[in-house]
């Protein structure tokens, strides 16, 4: 399989004009957010949460989010060739400047959001757009979540486990609270390295779960909780 692209059970994904190429978190992500009938996918990058999404809720309809050119025009490739092109649509913009409509909520927001703050930034300039939170601070993410995201609605995300406490303490400042939380090992020795985590709105919070899964077994095969996770996607 080229670099340049990666295909799934339903649809390929090109990725010769991202920075983000499709990796575990991406699937991870696509294949556990609780999704809904109105999704907004934030930073869709090569469109494949959004059309993970897409293949799993088949009544949804989704917005994907893209602020970078070349991206916004791949992850629109992407999707057209798939099964949900008409389900999907792509906007070329920052979400701090997206508008919607003047009522449009959504009962389903995801984010595989950049999350390096204070490490040093690649040279590649369009990688460390995707990978560094210059552009999406984590106040201007979960302020654009709390905007958007209807009452009952859930945002998630995934992130390192080093960068979950500010992202949670972010969270509250915006009267988010975790409603779900999932911590992932690697392998059964090594500590949880990515946390996927949604949120909901303060005012209408459940009681948050907590649950801890690992992708692979001792013997470098995946785990059975992520074969049946992944079972629709993965070839």
């Amino acid at each position: 399989m080229s670099n340049n692209s990666f295909t799934f059970r339903q649809f390929t994904i090109h990725q010769d004009r991202c920075a983000m190429k499709v990796g575990t978190d991406g699937v991870l992500l696509g294949a556990w957010a609780p999704g809904g009938k109105h999704i907004l996918d934030i930073g869709t990058g090569t469109g494949l949460v959004a059309i993970m999404l897409a293949q799993r809720f088949d009544d949804a309809q989704v917005t994907a989010v893209e602020i970078d050119h070349d991206a916004a025009l791949q992850a629109a490739d992407n999707i057209s060739s798939s099964p949900f092109a008409q389900r999907i649509s792509v906007v070329e913009t920052s979400i701090q400047n997206f508008k919607g409509t003047d009522t449009q909520t959504f009962d389903c927001i995801v984010s595989n959001p950049p999350f390096f703050t204070d490490s040093l930034k690649n040279p590649d300039s369009q990688r460390a757009t995707a990978r560094h939170a210059d552009t999406l601070p984590y106040h201007d993410l979960f302020a654009a979540v709390k905007r958007l995201l209807a009452d009952d609605g859930e945002f998630s995300a995934i992130i390192p486990s080093d960068c979950l406490s500010a992202f949670i303490a972010e969270a509250y400042l915006a009267h988010l609270v975790p409603v779900r939380r999932l911590a992932i090992r690697t392998t059964p020795r090594k500590q949880p390295k990515r946390h996927l985590v949604s949120f909901g709105h303060a005012s209408s919070a459940k009681t948050a779960t907590n649950e801890e899964r690992c992708l692979m077994n001792p013997d470098g095969s995946r785990s059975e909780w992520y074969n049946t996770l992944t079972s629709e996607f993965y070839l």
